[in-house]
């Protein structure tokens, strides 16, 4: 090769420098893999996490409605009377809805069942004739306590259970069973992806057929009899039946 046509040193650098630019262009597409990996990392963690709380609404909604339409068909048949409602029935249900929940939901470890029997007095006022609870979350029911009952002017306070545009008023001589589902939502991940977060469902069924609404030890339609269950009552905060 004449030396006229050997590269010249310029050129023989210019191409050293052409072969490291196509070589760092490599690396260029590792460094941007490596930038994409914890934003694709923290997507699919918020996306298991979201997949989670929308089952944990759903089971909480689905619970909720079980449990008052289970209620609202409870009953013993009385010979010459009325179909009774007791204490067992009521405990049996919370107790299928703690299995209905499922070990790694642990409804009632993380929040609380209330369920409240709305009538209508003989003064013709809303009352909450009966409610009992279970689980350990300490939380009271959104629209009162058992006894609640609506004023005498007929404004203000306690007028029925529900949101505003969705209350639910009992009629006469009926009773509806009204449940409210509280739970701390369990995240699967860490609190550190969506926070901490309090999930709460109602459900209300009209009691399905005849019920003695008046008798009992209480004279509000509960019953007791040999041998006795045990009350679920609101003043406790446990998950044992």
């Amino acid at each position: 090769m004449t030396a006229a046509m050997r590269p010249s040193f310029l050129q023989r650098s210019h191409q050293c420098l052409r072969r490291l630019l196509v070589n760092d262009e490599s690396g260029v597409v590792i460094l941007e893999f490596a930038f994409t990996i914890p934003v694709f990392v923290l997507l699919s963690i918020t996306s298991f996490e979201l997949i989670n709380l929308a089952l944990a609404h759903m089971r909480a909604s689905q619970i909720a409605m079980t449990v008052a339409d289970n209620l609202s068909r409870a009953k013993t048949t009385v010979p010459l009377g009325l179909p009774r409602l007791r204490e067992v029935d009521v405990n049996d249900t919370l107790l299928g809805a703690q299995i209905q929940g499922g070990d790694s939901f642990g409804l009632l470890e993380n929040g609380r069942i209330i369920v409240s029997s709305l009538q209508q007095n003989s003064s013709g006022r809303q009352w909450i004739a009966w409610q009992r609870c279970k689980g350990v979350l300490n939380v009271a029911s959104a629209y009162g306590v058992q006894g609640s009952t609506q004023p005498s002017s007929g404004t203000g306070g306690f007028q029925g259970m529900g949101r505003a545009s969705q209350r639910v008023v009992a009629p006469p001589n009926s009773a509806i069973i009204f449940t409210e589902v509280v739970y701390d939502y369990q995240p699967i991940i860490g609190e550190f992806v969506l926070g901490t977060l309090r999930i709460r469902k109602e459900a209300a069924y009209f009691v399905r057929d005849d019920r003695d609404l008046v008798g009992g030890p209480s004279g509000n339609g509960m019953y007791n009899p040999a041998p006795a269950a045990s009350v679920s009552s609101c003043n406790l905060f446990d998950s044992t039946f």
